[in-house]
């Protein structure tokens, strides 16, 4: 598993983004794809509605469908997870998780729990390679320190962890002999650069791109842990530095390398655990000013566990990073019903703590039944949104991701974290413009029973891309996996179906939180009749 350490849950070297904006991407779609939502919607409605209980075993008849056709669906979907962005984006930023305003992305950080296997889990050697294929997705430090071809390296992270295995019907080792011999005749960087955006460029694939300096710089904006590094096991599974720390970040000034060991961070050692597990910790002290490493530099004469050891305290920084949520008490209804209305704009690396603030404030203040809208909001750090969920329920699967292997990877919330009464109802505002870590969430909470989903068809990505640090400063955008919602729902290109078609005020530039049409008691009546779907 590989995390990237940043304003946003990156410890996962493998970011996992969604993807948005471009010709192709999601904000074009969105003008012209209402038609093509209102023409999905009756033959799907049925399909993602509430689980009741005599559709349950045609539910899992479906998802052992999408298990048969796996094969076929890679092809098909080539990529998905929790991205929904288009390749086409400019070197702007695609944070490795967060939502962008050019490029949502996100980070697949999750805690132990989201990516340990259940105790009933299969825990067989393909789960293992399931784990490493969608969370390590670098080479390892000893090949990324010998490369020495910018070709080479971006060739070998495609060739290992792209989704679709055909390489877009491509001769994959012929590729890389025609690449590497132009690279050959000029060995100036810019040509590199040139040479790896049209090697990923002839996968076909409109969500795999490679980000300049200055856009894999950006990424920095959705950096949860602040300091500008990327963490990630090696071959040992010692924690180690997996890409070059941001040019100008606090871990450049301290002197981090690629390959150095992360020995403990914050005085905890970290031989025993994931990134994951390292960024939870982080994350528990959201607002401290600095994070302690101590790093241990290997030699080339250094046995192993030898080499230069030293604590190095970095400034974190979280610079540009608004606020994404906005929440009031919108009415006070004849039957008791005071309806708390919470606003998210996109799924940045402030997002999970301000909607947990809302809540908080929303209940004190007297509200018994929610709204969450999602209308408009292109989506972010996938991260968020299992975390998110972890608020309303705790120890359930929020999400799934298949990887290139056609191995499924159960993401479940962690314990301890709900704050909301399951008897408060809840309806989930989506339009065309929902997308990506929208989806996870919307999706997440629907399936377990927690709301009831109204309004329009959502934008349908459910792809995923990684983001990877290349060596030379630059990135990596990739596809790699896809995602289906807890009851095995596959959305890529489909979205999510309301439940109950309106009850959302209309309006475009200017969202209007008008709740008046909700009708509260319709929703507890549909969450009151849903099953929680059994874990696949």
């Amino acid at each position: 598993m590989a995390i990237r350490l940043g304003l946003s849950y990156s410890f996962a070297l493998v970011i996992i983004l969604f993807s948005l904006f471009g010709s192709e991407g999601y904000i074009p779609q969105l003008f012209k794809g209402g038609q093509k939502h209102n023409s999905r919607l009756k033959s799907n409605e049925k399909s993602q509605g509430f689980i009741f209980p005599q559709e349950k075993a045609s539910r899992a008849s479906n998802v052992e469908k999408i298990r048969d056709c796996a094969n076929s669906f890679v092809a098909a979907m080539i990529l998905g997870m929790v991205f929904m962005i288009p390749p086409t984006i400019s070197p702007v930023t695609s944070s490795r998780y967060a939502a962008f305003a050019d490029d949502p992305a996100i980070v697949m950080a999750a805690d132990k729990a989201s990516t340990s296997p259940s105790k009933e889990e299969n825990t067989s050697d393909k789960s293992s390679e399931s784990e490493k294929s969608i969370f390590e997705a670098t080479l390892s430090e000893e090949d990324r320190l010998k490369e020495r071809s910018l070709v080479q390296e971006v060739w070998g992270l495609e060739d290992k962890y792209y989704l679709d295995r055909t390489f877009n019907s491509q001769d994959w080792n012929e590729v890389k002999k025609n690449f590497l011999k132009q690279e050959e005749k000029n060995g100036s960087e810019e040509n590199a650069m040139n040479l790896i955006t049209k090697m990923t460029k002839s996968l076909g694939d409109k969500y795999s791109r490679v980000l300049d300096k200055n856009a894999y710089t950006a990424i920095q904006k959705y950096d949860l842990i602040g300091v500008g590094v990327t963490l990630m096991p090696n071959s040992d599974k010692s924690i180690i530095v997996g890409a070059p720390p941001v040019a100008g970040s606090a871990a450049d000034k301290v002197g981090l390398k690629l390959g150095d060991f992360v020995s403990a961070v914050n005085g905890i050692p970290t031989s025993g655990r994931t990134a994951f597990d390292i960024i939870d910790q982080i994350s528990e002290n959201p607002n401290a000013e600095t994070v302690t490493m101590t790093i241990r530099t290997q030699g080339p004469n250094d046995l192993s566990g030898e080499g230069f050891v030293r604590d190095v305290t970095m400034p974190r920084a979280f610079a540009e990073v608004r606020n994404p949520v906005t929440y009031k008490i919108t009415e006070t209804r004849n039957d008791g019903k005071k309806v708390g209305y919470i606003r998210i704009s996109e799924f940045n690396s402030l997002v999970k703590t301000k909607v947990e603030e809302a809540l908080v404030a929303l209940k004190r203040d007297g509200a018994n039944a929610f709204v969450l809208d999602l209308r408009m909001n292109p989506g972010g750090a996938f991260q968020s949104a299992v975390e998110i969920s972890s608020l309303f329920y705790e120890d359930q699967v929020a999400t799934y991701v298949l990887d290139r292997n056609q191995v499924e990877l159960p993401f479940r919330t962690p314990k301890g974290h709900v704050i909301m009464d399951s008897q408060d109802p809840m309806a989930i505002w989506l339009d065309g413009g929902s997308a990506s870590a929208s989806e996870v969430l919307a999706g997440s909470l629907h399936d377990n029973c927690k709301a009831v989903v109204m309004g329009d068809v959502s934008f349908g990505k459910g792809l995923v891309q990684a983001v990877y640090g290349l060596q030379n400063g630059s990135g990596l955008v990739l596809t790699v996996a896809k995602y289906l919602t807890p009851s095995g729902n596959d959305i890529q290109g489909i979205g999510i179906v309301p439940d109950i078609r309106g009850g959302v005020p209309l309006s475009f530039f200017n969202l209007s939180s008008d709740t008046s049409k909700v009708d509260f008691q319709e929703v507890s009546g549909m969450l009151n009749m849903c099953k929680v779907p059994s874990p696949h």
